[in-house]
Parts: C-alpha cells; sequence; structure tokens
C-alpha cells in the first residue's frame, strides 16, 4: 500500500455534540443523519442534510437515573429506535424524524434490545415494514410501524435462543425476490456464536421452520468487549459481512440467491469465509481485543484503545492508525465506539462529547497492487485503474510462467503487454530458448490485440506467423512418418489451425510474399486455399484441373466473384475432364455467351464419340437455341453441322423444319447460313436436307428437281407448296408429271391411266392438254377419249358461269341507274317556323338582294337555303360562312374561290338575260352548274352539326385569338364623366 497517500481521514464534527444532556453513551448514523443517546435518557437527531438538529426525552413519567442503552436508525434516517434503561427497568420507544414526542412499545417492556435489524430493500419513509430486534436475554421480535398510525401496527416473538441462552448483539438482514417469492436472509451474533436463518415467505413463517430442525451457526468462542456484526452494502445490497468476535474477526462474502445448499437444508449464502487473527494486529506479546468495529469496502476499522488502526480486508495488514484530537478531560473515557452511515459513505467516532468523521478517500486505488501481491490476478485486474497497472499484473504472469517453463502459457501473458517490454525483448526472450511454438503463439496473441490502425505492424507479423506456421509444418512431417493419413495426428492439427489463421488474417497478409512463402515450402493445397481466400481464381481452377477434380473447378467458376472470361479460358479443359458436368455447369449459368465457347465445343466435338454415347455439345446448342432462343448464326451453324454428321438425319430434318422466330414479330424462320447448310448437306450426303434447303431459299425447281432423284411423293410436297405464283406451280407439276410418265413402265394403256390418275392428283391444275406433249406421237386418241371428254365438260361449266356472271352485272348496273333517277326525285318538307342552324332566322324568309349575289337561281321570294336529311337547315350564305370559318385555310380558300366564280358567272347571266337571251340558252347545261355542284359537294357534304366538322371544333377554343382583345376591352369599367353632374344640397 502506498503509504504517502492517506486514505482514511478524521476531522471533529461537533465538539459539544450532547448539548448538555449528559454524555453519551451511544450513536447511529444514517443517510447524513446522526442520532445520539445521551445518559440523561435523551436522543439528539442531528440532521447534516439540512442542517438542523432536534431533542426527545425519553424519561419523561419515569422516576430515577435513566440512560439510552442503544439507539438504532433506519438507512433513511427517518425511523429510530431507542432503548431506556434505569431504576424502572427498560424500555423501548419508537420516533419518527416528524414527531416531535415518542412512543413507547409497551409490548417490549422489560426487554433490553441490543441490535435491530431493517428491511432495507422495502422500508419507506412512511413504514419501517418488517424489523427485527434482537434481545439481551436472546429473543428475537419482529415489529412494524407505521408513521400514520402513530402506533405500532404488531410485535411479533419470532425466535428464542433455547441451547444457549446468550445476548443478540448484532443482526442484519437481506431479502430478495426468487421466483416472484421473498427470501429472507438474517444473520445474528451473541457473543459466542454467528446464527444464519434463511427461508421463504413471511419471517414468521422463516423462524417457525426452525422449531423443527437445527440452526445453523458458527461458534468462535472467546472473551470480546463488544460483539457486533455488520453488513458492507454497495448498490443497496450486502456484499459482504464481518462479525467481531472473541477469537477474531470473522468475515466472508455474500451471495444472495445462490441456492447452494448446507447439510443441514438451509441456504448457504456465505462465501470466502476468512478469520482475521487479533494477533497480527498486536506488535507486543500482549493481544489487544477491538472494542468496536466498522466495515468498508476493502478494510476493516477496529477501534483499539483510542485508535483506530484501519486494517486491509485481503492482506490483513494494518495501512494506518488514526488518531483523535479529544478534549483533556479527567473524567473522559476514551473513544467509546464507531458507526458507519452505509447511505453516505461515511464512518464515525464519538467519545462522551465529541463526534468525529472518518472519510474515505478512494480506498480502491492501491488494490490491485495487494491481490497482485496475494496472486490473486484476476482479482488485480478487477481492480486496476490504467493500462500501466494492468502491463504491470500481466508481467508477473508471463514472468512467473516463464520461470516455471511454461512457456505457452507465457505467450499470451507477455502479448498484453503494451508499455513495459518492447515487442522485440519479448521474441528475443522465446528466440534465446528455442521455443518457436510459443514465439508463434505470442504473435497470434499479439495480433488479437493489436488495434485496427497498426496496419504495418499487423502485416509483418501476419508474415512472420505464416512461415512459423509452415516451419511447424514441415517438422511435423519429418517427426512422423503418418502424419498424412492420420486424421488425428498433430499435423492435421496445425494444417487446421493454420488455414483458420490464413481465413482470420487474409485481408492483411500480403497476397505476393505469403503465395511466395507457401510455393517456397512446397504447400500446394494452402496455396490453392489462400489463393481462394484473395479470390485469385484462376489459380485455384487451374490447380483443379491438373488433379482432375472437374466438379471442383466448376464451383469455383459458379461464385458470382469469379469473372465470366475464366469460364471461357478452362471450358476446353473442363469440357474434356468432365463434359456432362461441365455442359451442366454452362445450362445452369445465365451469363454465358455461347459463341465464346465454341472453340471449347469444336474440341470436344473432333473427338471420336460411342454410338450410344449423348452428345454434351449437341445437348448444350439445343438448350442455347430452343431454351435460351439464341439468334446467334455461329450457334446454329455449329448445331447443324453437328446434325448433319449423325448417321441418322431425323434430328438435321426436324432442326431444318423448326422456325426460330415464330415468337418474334415478322421473325425470320431460321438463323443459321442457309448456302453453309446447303454446302455441307451435299457433302455428307443428306438429300432430303437438300431439298428443304432448297425450298426454304425459294429454289423450287432446284428442290423438285433433286426430290425427283429421291422420291416423287416428296418432289409432289415440293411442287405443291409453291401457292403465290400459279405459273410457277404449274411448272414444277408439269416436272413432277414428266418425270411419273417416264418412269412409268408396262403396256401403253397401262401407262395412259396412271397419266390420268396423276391429273387428279394436281387438283385442276394440270388438263389432259398440259401432259400430251409428254407421250408418244404414235398413241391412240381414243386412249384419251374419257380424260378429253371430261376436259371439254369442264371448259363448258366454266363458259356458262361467265354467263352468268355477266347477266348479274347487266342487272345490277340497271338497278344502280333506277336508284339515282329515283334519288334526283326525293324531297324535304320545310315547315314555315324553321331556322337556320347559323343565323336564327326563318329558313323561307325573303332575302331578294343577296339571293341574286350569290348567283343561286332564284326560287320565288326566298333566299337559297340547303336542308340535310337529319332536319337541320341553313341559309345557303350561312352555311358557306360557317364551313368557310370552322374548316382548315386552304380548303377555305377553295370555297371562297367557287363562290366568287359562281357569283361572277350569275352576274354575266342575269345581264345576258336582261339582253334578250332566250329561255333555251338559260335553261342548257353551263359552267355555273358544274361550279354549284363543286360548292355544294364542299360545302353540302354532310350536316356541319352532325358530321366530322363538329367533331374537329372540340380543340378550337370558345374565345379565337382575333377576339380575344374585344372580349377583354368589353369587361372594362370606364369612369363616367363626372365634370357634368351636380351636386345638390339637402336641408336637413
Amino acid at each position: 500500500m502506498d503509504q504517502g497517500r492517506q486514505v482514511f481521514a478524521v476531522d471533529l464534527l461537533e465538539r459539544y455534540a450532547a448539548k448538555g444532556r449528559g454524555v453519551i453513551t451511544c450513536m447511529t448514523a444514517g443517510n447524513d443523519v446522526i442520532v445520539l443517546g445521551t445518559s440523561k435518557g435523551w436522543i439528539i437527531r442531528h440532521d447534516f442534510g439540512v442542517g438542523d438538529s432536534s431533542e426527545i426525552d425519553l424519561t419523561a413519567g419515569r422516576p430515577g437515573e435513566q440512560s439510552i442503552h442503544r439507539v438504532f436508525v433506519d438507512p433513511g434516517g427517518c425511523h429510530c429506535i431507542a432503548t431506556v434503561v434505569g431504576s424502572g427497568g427498560a424500555d423501548t420507544f419508537y420516533t419518527h424524524a416528524k414527531w416531535t414526542k415518542p412512543r413507547v412499545l409497551s409490548r417490549l417492556k422489560g426487554l433490553v434490545v441490543n441490535a435491530v435489524a431493517w428491511n432495507r430493500q422495502h422500508i419507506t419513509e412512511a413504514s419501517t415494514r418488517e424489523v427485527i430486534l434482537g434481545t439481551e436475554n436472546g429473543q428475537l421480535y419482529e415489529i412494524a410501524v407505521d408513521e400514520k398510525d402513530k402506533k405500532e401496527k404488531y410485535i411479533k416473538p419470532l425466535f428464542e435462543l433455547a441451547e444457549l441462552p446468550e445476548a443478540i448483539m448484532g443482526l442484519q438482514m437481506e431479502t430478495a425476490i426468487m421466483s416472484n417469492v421473498s427470501r429472507y436472509y438474517v444473520m445474528a451474533v451473541t457473543p459466542t456464536r454467528l446464527y444464519s436463518f434463511t427461508g421463504i415467505g413471511s419471517l414468521e413463517t422463516v423462524f417457525a421452520s426452525y422449531l423443527n430442525r437445527a440452526v445453523h451457526f458458527m461458534e468462535l468462542p472467546g472473551e470480546i468487549p463488544s460483539s457486533d456484526l455488520h453488513f458492507f452494502m454497495k448498490q443497496k445490497r450486502a456484499v459482504h459481512f464481518a462479525w467481531l468476535s472473541g477469537a477474531g474477526i470473522y468475515h466472508g462474502s455474500l451471495n444472495f440467491g445462490s441456492q447452494r445448499s448446507s447439510p443441514n437444508g438451509d441456504e448457504n449464502f456465505v462465501e470466502n469465509k476468512a478469520l482475521l487473527d487479533y494477533a497480527k494486529l498486536s506488535t507486543g506479546a500482549e493481544v489487544v481485543k477491538p472494542s468496536s468495529m466498522a466495515v468498508s469496502e476493502f478494510h476493516f476499522l477496529l477501534l483499539i484503545g483510542n485508535k483506530v488502526k484501519v486494517v486491509n480486508r485481503i492482506s490483513e495488514q494494518i495501512i494506518e492508525e488514526l488518531q483523535f484530537d479529544q478534549v483533556s478531560d479527567s473524567n473522559s473515557r476514551g473513544i467509546i465506539g464507531l458507526c458507519s452511515d452505509a447511505t453516505a459513505g461515511l464512518f464515525y467516532a464519538y467519545d462522551q462529547n465529541s463526534i468525529f468523521q472518518v472519510s474515505v478517500n478512494d480506498e480502491g486505488r492501491d488494490m490491485w497492487k495487494v491481490y497482485l501481491d496475494m496472486k490473486d490476478y484476476a482479482a488485480a485486474l478487477a481492480n486496476s485503474r490504467d493500462p500501466l497497472q494492468r502491463d504491470q499484473i500481466y508481467l508477473v504472469q508471463a514472468e512467473t510462467a516463464f520461470s516455471s517453463r511454461d512457456f505457452l502459457r507465457a505467450a499470451s501473458f507477455y502479448a498484453k503487454l503494451n508499455y513495459i517490454l518492447s515487442f522485440e525483448e519479448i521474441t528475443l526472450k522465446f528466440i534465446s530458448v528455442n521455443e518457436q511454438d510459443a514465439l508463434r503463439t505470442f504473435l497470434l496473441r499479439k495480433l488479437d490485440n493489436l488495434s485496427k490502425d497498426d496496419k504495418c505492424q499487423i502485416t509483418m507479423i501476419s508474415t512472420w506467423a505464416t512461415e512459423l506456421y509452415l516451419d511447424k509444418i514441415n517438422r511435423l512431417l519429418l517427426e512422423d512418418d503418418t502424419a498424412l493419413v492420420n486424421r488425428n495426428s498433430e499435423y492435421q492439427s496445425i494444417i487446421r489451425e493454420f488455414r483458420a489463421f490464413l481465413s482470420d488474417c487474409t485481408d492483411v497478409l500480403d497476397e505476393v510474399t505469403t503465395m511466395t512463402l507457401l510455393e517456397s515450402y512446397g504447400r500446394v493445397e494452402e496455396l490453392v486455399f489462400f489463393a481462394s481466400l484473395k479470390e485469385q481464381h484462376e489459380i485455384v481452377i487451374h490447380y483443379y484441373i491438373q488433379q482432375g477434380e472437374a466438379k471442383k473447378a466448376l464451383e469455383v467458376l459458379r461464385k458470382p466473384a469469379v469473372q465470366v472470361d475464366l469460364q471461357y479460358k478452362f471450358a476446353p479443359d473442363l469440357i474434356t475432364l468432365d463434359a456432362y458436368e461441365t455442359v451442366e455447369s454452362w445450362m445452369a449459368s445465365n451469363n454465358l455467351n455461347p459463341r465464346k465457347l465454341i472453340p471449347a465445343m469444336l474440341r470436344y466435338s473432333s473427338e471420336p464419340h460411342a454410338k450410344n454415347e449423348t452428345h454434351e455439345v449437341i445437348k448444350y446448342l439445343e438448350f442455347c437455341v430452343h431454351h435460351l432462343h439464341n439468334e446467334d448464326p455461329g450457334i446454329h451453324n455449329l448445331l447443324l453441322s453437328l446434325y448433319a454428321k449423325q448417321e441418322d438425319d431425323s434430328s438435321l430434318l426436324r432442326f431444318l423444319q423448326c422456325k426460330f422466330g415464330k415468337g418474334q414479330e415478322n421473325g425470320p424462320d431460321f438463323f443459321y447460313d442457309p448456302k453453309y447448310a446447303l454446302r455441307l448437306c451435299l457433302k455428307e450426303k443428306r438429300m432430303r436436307a437438300c431439298v428443304h434447303i432448297y425450298s426454304m431459299m425459294a429454289m423450287h425447281e432446284e428442290a423438285v428437281a433433286l426430290a425427283l432423284q429421291i422420291d416423287s411423293e416428296l418432289a409432289m410436297a415440293e411442287a405443291d407448296k409453291v401457292e403465290d405464283d400459279e405459273d410457277l406451280r404449274k411448272k414444277l407439276w408439269l416436272m413432277v408429271a414428266k418425270h411419273v410418265i417416264e418412269l412409268e413402265k408396262g403396256t401403253k394403256r397401262e401407262n395412259i391411266r396412271k397419266a390420268i390418275a396423276f391429273l387428279k392428283e394436281t387438283d385442276g391444275l394440270l388438263k389432259i392438254e398440259d401432259i400430251l406433249p409428254f407421250f408418244p406421237d404414235f398413241a391412240l386418241i381414243d386412249d384419251f377419249k374419257e380424260a378429253i371428254c371430261s376436259s371439254l365438260d369442264d371448259y363448258n361449266k366454266q363458259i356458262e358461269q361467265l354467263k352468268q356472271e355477266m347477266n348479274d352485272a347487266t342487272h345490277g348496273a340497271d338497278n344502280i341507274r333506277n336508284d339515282i333517277s329515283a334519288l334526283a326525285q326525293r324531297y324535304v318538307v320545310i315547315d314555315h317556323d324553321d331556322d337556320c342552324g347559323v343565323c336564327r332566322r326563318k329558313i323561307l324568309a325573303i332575302g331578294g338582294d343577296y339571293r341574286m349575289a350569290s348567283g343561286y337561281t332564284a326560287v320565288g321570294t326566298m333566299a337559297p337555303f340547303y336542308v340535310f336529311p337529319c332536319g337541320h337547315a341553313f341559309h345557303a350564305h350561312c352555311l358557306i360562312s360557317h364551313v368557310t370559318r370552322c374548316t382548315n385555310e386552304s380548303q377555305a380558300e377553295y370555297i371562297l374561290n367557287l363562290h366568287k366564280q359562281l357569283t361572277l358567272l350569275g352576274s354575266e347571266v342575269r345581264r345576258e338575260s336582261n339582253g334578250g337571251m332566250t329561255d333555251e340558252v338559260i335553261t342548257s347545261v353551263s359552267p355555273p352548274d358544274k361550279l354549284r355542284s363543286q360548292l355544294d359537294d364542299a360545302v353540302a357534304g354532310e350536316c356541319p352539326f352532325c358530321g366530322e366538322l363538329m367533331i374537329g371544333e372540340i380543340s378550337s377554343p370558345f374565345i379565337m385569338p382575333e377576339e380575344a382583345q374585344q372580349q377583354v376591352t368589353s369587361w372594362e369599367i370606364k369612369p363616367q364623366d363626372l365634370g357634368n353632374q351636380r351636386s345638390f344640397s339637402l336641408t336637413v
């Protein structure tokens, strides 16, 4: 312990704390509240939190001298219990911080209370909840007081020490919730024993259970001025205890809820028990026992005489001695006792007049050293405060392990050092003793402790560790010949460890350096493993191909990170090695370009294959063509060439007849080169295929000619394919007919019979006169009599049909002429109230002036007008204006031009009529009639309200651009002229 820094310090808190109410006999503290008991029966409360104090007299109505025997306050400083002892016996009082008068606990009359256990977990300011009282005669009572009731709720006897009735000197209680049930832990001490009680339910239930079973206790006989029991609280929970007994200080850890049972069935919640012998605290031969004690987290404060010795609980060494500044008084008894305030974390000492405060200054700062000296390294690390302290702990552990030749363990601890020893010093330690395994372990642990920012150091250490691994692997191979086959050997274990190391250090190892190391040590498998980690897929694939592991190579190629180019590069080797697996892999991939695989497929196709063997290239090409809908001519040409080389031409014919582009709009029927296909099929003597190709290339004459060499039926089928060219179709059938007639053998009549049968197969395309030239000149006409008559009958039927069609046409023309005549006599009835659709004036109104100017023939006194079948009627002038406005510019100009010409011609006719022109001249067909007909077609072809003209007006604006300004002007508000207005005064 660092003696240069004081952990505990003593200060005088209150010199005359008893305030003349006698001398101090007892004291307790909680939550910055100190409660004193005096020799005259007063309790004095000092509340340092609010800076207030109060006094309560407990001797009212009691005769004789009265003294406060013990006083107790809860951890919150609210509830207080005090026992008064005098000539009238003993009485126990309860008082609350808010009360001015105490409340006597009448059922405890005559009982001297030595100890109180508060329920720290459940106590509140208003209610004490369960409280256990320990008496001078060895009895335990349970009480509960509610501040609002002004009296105790109940007082129950719990237990009595029957075997050895001693005074209860100390009492502590803890509660814990386990499975939604409260469990109580109670410890009580007498001058010679420490009792433990535990159970679930209520306190009454817990202590009642000990009527039928033995009580668990620890007995330490010996004389002690004042036996006492203390719990040290941390975060409102007791973590360790100490009993000031006659034999020493019995202490240990508390583990509530550990559920470890002792032999007698009780739950054993005490751990790490120890006994501090008082002899360790005395320098002379005489052992002086403490008269009082307080417990901190790591220390015992022991009152021995007028000094407080601070003893480290772990090392059991005295670290400090505290002296008190007392008033020299012959009547003073010196320091009476110690007490602690667990809530505030303070300690107090008191004599008959004064209160002293013992404060703690970071008592755990040097505990790591204490634990280190005791070789409790885990506790030392737990109590260390900075990296330098941890380094000292690791160094001691490392040096200890190194001295005992436990080099692997030493390496682990050396790797944790950051400040004390350098990296070079530590590595030289292992090199000097030739411990390669320990050195490797140190390097690996060092890697774990380095931060990611130390990239350079991480790379160098990883590379060094790689070389040490390789050296270890080679040494194991030399030492054990069976290492390669024995899977449980150390060699196999180090191989697995090395590969795991490579996986972990993939990102930090230099690729070139590591591969060079692996290659130099001949570790091909590890080289491939590392290459796969570094995504050097080409090396991995090449290795698998050399080993004949096509499946593994294909698995690598299927990884998403592998470049597609490697598929094409290794395709020739893979398809040669395992064609089936390779093609299956190609078919499973969706990013391959089959064209780039053609070299590999050609290499495979050039090798001989058994007749019953599935041609894998054909399978892949069929997959590309039929499933992937590949349109590459190279793929189609290759597949066609492989089909052509097969003995059976059925696959070739099916391929040629398949329409590959039928799924596309106006798509092609094939993608292969027909000229190449024809040349290949001619070379391989696939004549039926050649016929099909000729037909596909529209070379029908060649197709039929070649088909005639194979099969007449095939030739007929080819000739029948031509549908759009009648002459060519007839020519082809004549070729077939000639061939058939020339091939027929036997008598002349049989020859003629078969020729006549062939004519029927042509469906009337060929006549007897078409094939007669193919027969010899000396053939008798009688042999063709039936065929010639049949032909003549057909011609006669055709002539009759043509006559009937001519009669039907003449009759139709007559009907049309009659309809035209009837149409000229059609009329429409106009009501005298009907309006013009444009100007809304009466249609039958008189308008002679503009009637003649418009160029129309006068009909009485009415203006010229148009009437449509739909019922709409328009003045001629209005209709022309409306149509001209609504139609396009060119049509409008055309209408206006016709109207202008018609008007001019009308004027000339009127002048000539006035000059004496005859009626014959006027009524004859003249140019005005033609112009008027054209104008009628232009403006009256359809009703403007029911035809396309009205539909086109949907897109026209309501206000035309030329009307916009007029509309804006019409909405202006013009100011009136106020100059002419007169003002009148109104008399009120």
